[in-house]
């Protein structure tokens, strides 16, 4: 491609709106485009690299027996109604309607579609395993869409599903996705983690994400300094920390006047925070219906929102209204384990199980009480929020704090979606059968956020050469040198002749203004044509270790097939 001929557009302003450095380095490279609000459009140079990196994607899953399909990006809303997820998935599944009052929904993912596609069609076990997967777009309304592709509305996923006769081969298919997603992730050039994860709105009995590793990231998570555990803060666990003792004689309740906060509690007893219990008040939404929950947990520890939501099995948790607290005879800042209603949840975080000598609300205003010992008669769940320098669940050594972009997602669905959509097949006995699913999801677009988050410096992106618009940018010093000239057209002859992407920088402008653009748009290697064309040797500069290197023009096509 010559630089005169490409739509390439790039801008040396930072986008005001654009915060992350991915997002500032795509608009100003003219990689992509905004249309609307989370909507982005991939004008030639960002095209180039969504389809290399959807290429490195379909080439590993066919390479590990999957087969690719296209579904319908709108599909109608009663698969989703059969599911039970119409309702649940909440407002970021957008929902409409067509001229014969049809309901429609935009897919932001497509379990339920691709068992439509297999129920009736795969009828016996001897037509399984099955792994089906499609690179489509998504739509989820996002109500804050942000970060550019990062967390965008519309954007392309890999979303793939598998079907199984039994949890032990879904379970080897899981295993076979993880080390094909790792084999992926690795091709387009991206550090990453395989990390614990929470389910969500796919559901399951459990799941991984992928998350690369980045200094700016949209995730927590916490990986063990020594083995090899990682979770997502959603769903990261600990051992229960040993708390120094601490021994009060004082008993029963004790005055505690406007006194609402736990910091304020245990400065006003002199007290430390891990010997009181938190009570954190929500309203949890359902399908049908609403109910006020409340969790308790340790002082010293913070509620993770996505523990609770699933601990109760709710949609969304949401904050009451006072008349709400009222009706029920909740005392705000000094609720106590002893609150019992049947038309209220609550919760006791799993550490505080068979905890003696606590200090907690009394359920009545301006009253604590020391002397609260939590017997086996509570609900229990873990609720916490895990912490950096807590102690890794599986070896015990202390946990650290990375941020991390979500590239990747695998789940074991087990019958979650089949059995609902009634999709079965007949065993060997001749039994009907649900299906037993995995499902497996690769973000594409946002893969290319992710990496330029993972691999740039300050003068712009830094593309490896498997993903890379273009490999090579041949740089011309001064096209009124005609020396130059033919040297920079014979080059860029012989590169394509050898099936090297090159685009040739024919501009009329200053060099600096190329050299600049070089680095902005971050291709793999720069051959610069410049004084030294009449001796026919030319300089070659790393994009990446910014190395330079002058040789013969005539090696360097052997001087590429040592590198690339």
């Amino acid at each position: 491609m010559r630089w005169t001929r490409a739509f390439i557009r790039t801008v040396k302003e930072t986008p005001k709106d654009a915060v992350l450095p991915s997002h500032q380095l795509l608009l100003r490279g003219g990689f992509i485009s905004s249309s609307a609000a989370g909507i982005y459009d991939y004008m030639p140079l960002g095209k180039r690299v969504l389809d290399k990196i959807r290429f490195i994607v379909k080439d590993e899953l066919d390479k590990a027996g999957c087969e690719e399909v296209s579904l319908g990006f709108v599909t109608p809303s009663e698969l989703w109604q059969e599911s039970g997820r119409f309702f649940k998935y909440g407002k970021e599944l957008l929902r409409f309607k067509d001229r014969k009052e049809g309901e429609f929904v935009l897919g932001p993912t497509h379990e339920e579609a691709m068992v439509n596609l297999v129920r009736g069609r795969v009828t016996s076990y001897k037509q399984l395993p099955l792994n089906l997967y499609q690179i489509n777009l998504k739509f989820r309304d996002e109500a804050r869409p942000r970060f550019g592709l990062m967390r965008g509305r519309e954007f392309l996923m890999k979303d793939g599903y598998s079907f199984h006769a039994s949890y032990e081969d879904m379970s080897r298919e899981f295993n076979l996705m993880e080390e094909t997603y790792k084999r992926i992730f690795k091709r387009v050039g991206i550090d990453f983690r395989v990390v614990e994860a929470d389910s969500g709105a796919i559901g399951g009995s459990g799941s991984k994400e992928f998350m690369a590793l980045t200094d700016s990231g949209e995730d927590t998570i916490l990986s063990c300094e020594k083995c090899e555990y990682g979770a997502n803060v959603e769903a990261a666990k600990r051992v229960k920390p040993i708390y120094p003792p601490f021994s009060d004689n004082r008993k029963g309740e004790i005055k505690t006047p406007d006194v609402t906060s736990i910091a304020n509690l245990a400065e006003f007893l002199k007290i430390p925070e891990y010997k009181t219990i938190k009570a954190i008040v929500k309203k949890a939404l359902f399908d049908n219906g609403e109910k006020i929950a409340i969790f308790f947990i340790r002082g010293s520890d913070i509620l993770e929102e996505t523990k609770a939501l699933n601990a109760v099995n709710a949609n969304e948790l949401i904050d009451p209204s006072n008349a709400e607290l009222e009706k029920y005879e909740i005392v705000t800042g000094f609720i106590g384990v002893g609150y019992k209603r049947s038309e209220v949840l609550t919760i006791v975080d799993r550490e505080l199980e068979n905890e003696v000598d606590m200090i907690g609300g009394a359920n009545k205003k301006d009253t604590h009480i020391f002397g609260v010992n939590i017997g086996s008669d509570h609900t229990f769940a873990d609720l916490i929020a895990a912490q950096e320098g807590d102690s890794c669940p599986v070896c015990g050594a202390k946990l650290k704090g990375r941020s991390g972009i979500e590239i990747g997602h695998i789940f074991q669905l087990g019958d979650r979606y089949s059995k609902p959509l009634n999709a079965a097949f007949l065993d060997e006995n001749g039994k009907a059968k649900n299906f037993i699913m995995g499902t497996y999801g690769i973000g594409v677009s946002r893969l290319i956020a992710a990496v330029i988050e993972a691999n740039r410096d300050e003068k712009g992106c830094v593309w490896n050469d498997k993903i890379a618009p273009y490999l090579i940018d041949i740089v011309v010093g001064s096209l009124k040198d005609k020396a130059q000239k033919t040297l920079a057209e014979n080059l860029y002859s012989q590169l394509l002749h050898e099936g090297y992407e090159t685009i040739l920088d024919d501009r009329d402008v200053g060099f600096g203004v190329k050299m600049n653009d070089f680095e902005l748009l971050g291709f793999p290697y720069a051959i610069i044509v410049g004084k030294n064309a009449t001796e026919n040797r030319i300089e070659i500069v790393d994009r990446k270790s910014g190395e330079r290197e002058l040789i013969s023009a005539d090696r360097i096509i052997n001087w590429l097939k040592e590198r690339v």
